[in-house]
């Protein structure tokens, strides 16, 4: 029999570990850091006495991994947020276009899974609403992994696609839209009050893949907040109350972000700054012809290799804007 207030404690013991974890995540990598500088110090008094063509080139490379050490730290000092540790929750919306549209929010969905994959991050697909022809209509992904939120947060917003369209007989070019919400998702230590009679609970048969159980009963579930109008759906388990739950925490993960986007309103009002990096803005744009090139709108970082970008190489983007947006607090 467990003691009163055992589980109080193992929480509590979670909570120091999963801490001294994301403390020891910004230690390492400084004395690792430190290390390489003091070697590469030893090798400069050694090249000032002795010109070294192989020591010449172990210094230039050592030089390179220490730049790039410190970009990556740099990066990181900008995930100052309260929530950017976090696991992050990634939604994908196409646009108006019908099937044009809804291709282009798959090949988004495959782009983020593919960088999550690249940082280790594990992806979870909460809800996926396939379309007819091709594409889907909606997407919930779960991103699980160190500061998962501080780093996908940058790709909130609306992403517009321009290619000769597969779908076009006539092989015209076709512009797209897709919408991408990311928000934190948010444990029990969030205070986020929910009343039940503000919800509608509607259950479905999932339309992924799960076997038998999964396609004869109505396991998924779509909890609809009325005051907000936010809608959170999971089909992820064959269990409907397992389900309902993991709904629920996305519904509790929204309702936080939204009272965090709400501050951040006021405060820009008061302010009275431009909000060009508002939810529901014009991000980036990805043109496949008549050339190649992704342009993100914020920070004018272009690349014209827009294959690797869609295979999940997002980081300079990211890091761009997690620079700019840390040097305007900073400012």
């Amino acid at each position: 029999m467990a003691q009163p207030g055992f589980w109080d404690h193992q929480e509590a013991a979670r909570d120091t570990i999963a801490e001294s974890n994301r403390i020891k995540a910004w230690v390492d990598p400084w004395n690792d850091l430190s290390a390489k500088v003091k070697d590469l110090d030893a090798i400069a008094e050694l090249l000032a006495e002795e010109n070294d063509v192989e020591l010449q080139g172990e210094f230039e490379r050592g030089l390179d991994a220490v730049e790039r050490a410190i970009d990556s730290l740099e990066v990181r000092t900008m995930l100052q947020g309260e929530q950017d540790h976090r696991d992050a929750i990634v939604t994908i919306h196409p646009g108006a276009g019908g099937t044009e549209s809804q291709d282009w929010a798959e090949m988004l969905m495959r782009m983020y899974t593919r960088w999550a994959e690249r940082h280790d991050y594990e992806v979870v697909v909460l809800d996926l609403q396939p379309a007819e022809e091709a594409g889907i209509k909606s997407a919930t992904l779960e991103i699980k992994g160190d500061s998962a939120y501080g780093y996908i947060k940058a790709e909130s917003g609306v992403h517009r696609l321009v290619r000769i369209s597969p779908f076009d007989a006539q092989s015209r070019r076709h512009t797209s839209f897709a919408s991408v919400f990311v928000y934190p998702l948010v444990e029990d230590d969030i205070e986020i009050e929910i009343d039940e009679g503000d919800l509608r609970i509607d259950t479905y048969r999932a339309s992924g893949a799960g076997g038998q159980h999964i396609n004869k009963t109505d396991s998924a579930v779509r909890i609809t907040h009325e005051p907000s109008g936010i809608v959170v759906a999971c089909q992820q388990e064959r269990s409907q109350h397992k389900n309902r739950a993991t709904a629920m925490k996305m519904l509790r993960a929204a309702l936080y972000q939204r009272a965090l986007d709400e501050k951040e309103a006021e405060r820009l009002e008061r302010e009275a700054t431009k909000s060009d990096n508002a939810w529901g803005s014009q991000i980036r744009s990805y043109v496949f012809q008549p050339y190649t090139m992704v342009n993100d709108h914020r920070t004018e970082l272009k690349d014209s290799d827009v294959h690797s970008v869609m295979d999940g190489e997002l980081d300079p983007f990211i890091e761009a804007y997690l620079k700019q947006i840390g040097s305007a607090s900073a400012a």
